[in-house]
């Protein structure tokens, strides 16, 4: 079931505030986050050197307005999210005003959502790829996050109410994901899995980053990927393709970034880093005379892939079949990753790439996976804002 989940990524009967006690819903009196007015700027600090990316974050329409977090003292009881009660197509998704805001648990915050990203894991979990080890029905769909904490728990340590955060809040993809997700007003998060925002990204970019980000770097480790190193990228335009490019050349220090796209998206792919850009419409990668010591395949062409590796060399699938020397894993959620790589967020080094179809409002959910679901889009899909 794990194959087609990261690439281009007993249930209860009824979704409402008529749950009962035992589930997880809130049902407590409001409380208590705030002293005074919270305020958060969320354009204040726009990506710099964009201008670069040809199909970029640049082109989207991200509003440059001063937002506040309300000054009421109180979190409210129940929120706004996008829930599904049964698994299926984009029509088991529907708009839920009622939903009960999630409890914190001890090592958790509560985060105040403004932007959540979509990965291919959000759709092949709700048509029930992995529904024996997901969490119990009906689900708040959502990985990636990126808001404000309004709330911590008793056991968090560095994280503090009014902190600009992002990440991916499953540690584990694929293993009992939350059933309250980031298509919300508000998540409940471990602190262990959230790094604080990018000072130069705003919510709209940073939400798209976490799981692609962590996807690219963690699949690069183990790869024992190193400076001086060729890599060919398959999917290089993707959510995670065009991460890989950049981290390969600007964090591991690559010799030689090949990469693949269509023929409109080749000028992408060299702005973001690539020495080669295939196109795959005209040339058959694998019969390049040119060979890499490691091929990142993010679109399942495995048996396709293997043959443009060199001897000794490896390849990473996140889709597809695996040949050797391919390997395949689950990315595991880590704040602390997302730290270490927030440096070359901030100098520009590595840029976000969302694509400029969106962002789109919380009111086109639906619209936003229909269009992730089409396997063309540039970079990521984002949610934004989120009220």
């Amino acid at each position: 079931m794990m194959e087609a989940l990261f690439s281009t990524t007993p249930s209860l009967k009824a979704f409402s505030p008529s749950f009962s006690s035992s589930s997880n819903f809130n049902t407590k009196p409001a409380r208590n986050i705030f002293s005074s007015i919270c305020t958060t700027t969320l354009g204040r600090n726009r990506v710099r050197d964009r201008t670069s990316l040809r199909i970029s974050a640049s082109s989207q329409s991200v509003p440059s307005t001063t937002q506040t977090i309300t000054s009421v003292s109180e979190i409210p009881l129940k929120m706004k999210a996008w829930v599904y009660e049964e698994y299926g197509d984009v029509n088991v998704l529907r708009f839920d005003e009622g939903v009960s805001v999630p409890e914190v648990k001890e090592d958790q915050v509560l985060v105040k959502v403004f932007a959540a990203g979509l990965n291919p894991v959000d759709y092949k979990r709700r048509q029930g790829k992995f529904k024996a080890t997901d969490s119990p029905l009906p689900t708040v769909p959502g990985y990636d996050v990126a808001g404000v904490v309004v709330k911590v728990g008793s056991q968090v340590k560095n994280l503090k109410e009014g902190d600009e955060v992002y990440g991916d809040i499953n540690e584990k993809a694929l293993e009992f994901p939350k059933q309250f997700g980031s298509l919300a007003e508000y998540t409940a998060v471990e602190e262990k899995l959230l790094a604080i925002k990018p000072s130069n990204l705003d919510f709209a970019f940073a939400g798209g980053l976490p799981l692609a980000i962590e996807t690219a770097n963690e699949g690069l480790e183990k790869a024992g990927f190193s400076t001086g190193k060729s890599i060919l990228v398959l999917g290089g335009a993707g959510g995670v393709g065009s991460l890989v490019i950049q981290l390969a050349k600007h964090v591991f220090g690559a010799s030689r970034v090949a990469a693949t796209s269509s023929t409109g998206k080749l000028e992408l792919l060299k702005s973001l880093g690539a020495d080669l850009a295939i196109d795959y419409t005209k040339e058959n990668f694998e019969e390049l005379p040119e060979k890499f010591d490691v091929v990142y395949d993010t679109v399942g062409q495995g048996e396709r892939a293997v043959k443009a590796v060199k001897e000794g060399g490896t390849v990473v699938e996140l889709t597809g079949p695996v040949s050797p020397p391919g390997f395949r894993f689950v990315v595991t959620s880590d704040g602390a990753a997302l730290t270490k790589l927030n440096p070359f967020l901030e100098s520009g080094k590595i840029k976000p790439l969302n694509d400029p179809k969106g962002p789109f409002p919380f009111s086109k959910v639906i619209d936003a996976f229909s269009y992730l679901e089409t396997g063309r889009a540039s970079g990521k899909v984002v949610i934004y804002p989120i009220p």
